[in-house]
């Protein structure tokens, strides 16, 4: 039937098959009995480890066998080339890349750009699901990558590639491979133009973890973070750095995100943020000069702007600072996008010194909260960035009064406690 006579929507109906059952009616029998929680056996995930250190991490630890990983981004942001990098690297392991998109000579200048070779990686460029799962079950993969889940289709659904009931569908089928079989299976998928993932909804429910990578194409780092996880935290965080051969393993960042400039320069100030649970210090640059087209300006790259305009009104209003005839451009070093609330010391005194014209020594930074009524509030894992600030080698750090239980004597560099924004201007401005 073409259209719903209750409804009058075209091709809305679906094909179920119904099993009747014959004879006498029987008792439906339990094939699971409830169980006191305390008596729940709890095994340990067997995990396929990586070559990929960020990603291994960013997963909990490696890959849990059998479960379902959807792995988005923006076009052109290096999914594809994450994937088939991690494809190339695993030595050993039987992996099954499947290209929807790609046709054979675009994946074969892939590879000859990367330096791994595994020799047990097959390539199969097909969308029919029924096709793909029909290779599978005779290669019997330990891993298997889709891309992208918006290729597929499945002969049980009556509609294009792409589609909400052709994605769910393929989804469910490719979910049920996995947990059969104990293949781990990446599904990459695409965005909108708001950012979030493509497709239905229940394709984020269905899965056990979704990756999401971020960055600026115009910029050479990627952020992967974890915005679900079954198997572990969600709190860490993988960083790349695309290169002509493919993504780079950024092991230490923060040595990367501090730009070294051989003359001191006003409107500088490094913030030590923490992304998950990993440190990083971050170089916040702002740049305060007059109107000039009477209506003040305020931008930001990286940062929230509703956030710096509650700084900027802060300024003005406890400390007296007349900002509000003067455009103020803030940026973060490296493309970044910081929203930990301890960026805001380090804000405040990248703007101060670019209005007052005034550098921040190099040797110093910053880690504090700051309120509506000018106290700096404290930020939480404050010993993590103490810890990070003495191993990069920097004299001094920022941080608000109320933070307990750090000890000055013990972290390897000068701990300066200060409550209000006006105490901060006292020590650097004075």
């Amino acid at each position: 039937m073409g259209r719903c006579p209750s409804c009058g929507e075209w091709n809305t109906y679906v094909e179920e098959v119904v099993q009747r059952a014959t004879g006498q009616r029987q008792a439906p029998v339990a094939s699971n009995e409830p169980k006191p929680v305390h008596s729940l056996e709890a095994a340990a995930h067997d995990r396929l480890p990586l070559a990929d250190g960020e990603l291994q991490r960013v997963l909990g630890g490696g890959i849990v066998r059998g479960s379902l990983i959807l792995f988005g981004g923006e076009p052109g942001i290096g999914k594809s080339t994450l994937m088939l990098q991690v494809s190339l690297q695993q030595q050993g392991m039987k992996v099954l890349y499947v290209s929807g998109e790609e046709s054979e000579e675009q994946i074969r200048m892939r590879v000859d750009r990367m330096p791994s070779r595994n020799p047990a990686c097959m390539v199969l460029m097909e969308t029919s699901l029924e096709n793909i799962l029909h290779h599978a079950a005779q290669l019997a993969p330990q891993l298997l990558v889709i891309d992208s889940i918006q290729t597929l289709a499945t002969s049980a659904v009556e509609s294009s590639p792409g589609s909400i009931s052709q994605v769910r569908e393929c989804a469910t089928q490719l979910l049920r491979f996995a947990k059969e079989s104990g293949t781990a299976v990446f599904l990459i998928g695409h965005i909108t133009k708001e950012g979030t993932l493509a497709g239905p909804k229940v394709l984020e429910h269905m899965v056990d973890t979704v990756l999401q990578f971020e960055g600026d194409r115009h910029h050479v780092y990627r952020l992967l973070r974890a915005h679900k996880n079954r198997f572990g935290s969600t709190s860490e965080l993988g960083i790349y750095e695309m290169q002509a051969d493919g993504l780079r393993e950024v092991a230490n960042p923060s040595e990367i995100l501090i730009q070294s400039h051989s003359d001191a320069l006003s409107g500088t100030a490094i913030a030590a943020v923490l992304e998950g649970v990993r440190p990083l210090m971050v170089e916040v640059q702002a740049l305060v000069s007059t109107a000039v087209y009477g209506t003040p300006q305020r931008s930001t790259t990286g940062y929230d702007l509703r956030r710096l305009n509650m700084l900027l009104a802060v300024l003005e209003k406890r400390c007296g600072f007349r900002l509000g005839h003067k455009d103020v451009f803030l940026n973060i070093a490296g493309g970044l996008r910081i929203e930990d609330p301890a960026m805001d010391l380090a804000v405040i005194a990248a703007i101060l010194s670019s209005d007052q014209d005034i550098p921040v020594s190099r040797h110093m930074c910053f880690a504090g909260e700051v309120g509506l009524s000018g106290e700096i509030r404290p930020v939480a894992r404050m010993d993590y960035r103490v810890r990070e600030a003495a191993r990069l080698g920097f004299g001094e750090i920022y941080i608000s009064s109320y933070n307990k239980g750090i000890d000055p004597l013990r972290t390897g560099v000068k701990v300066q406690m200060v409550g209000r924004v006006d105490e901060l201007l006292q020590l650097l401005f004075a």
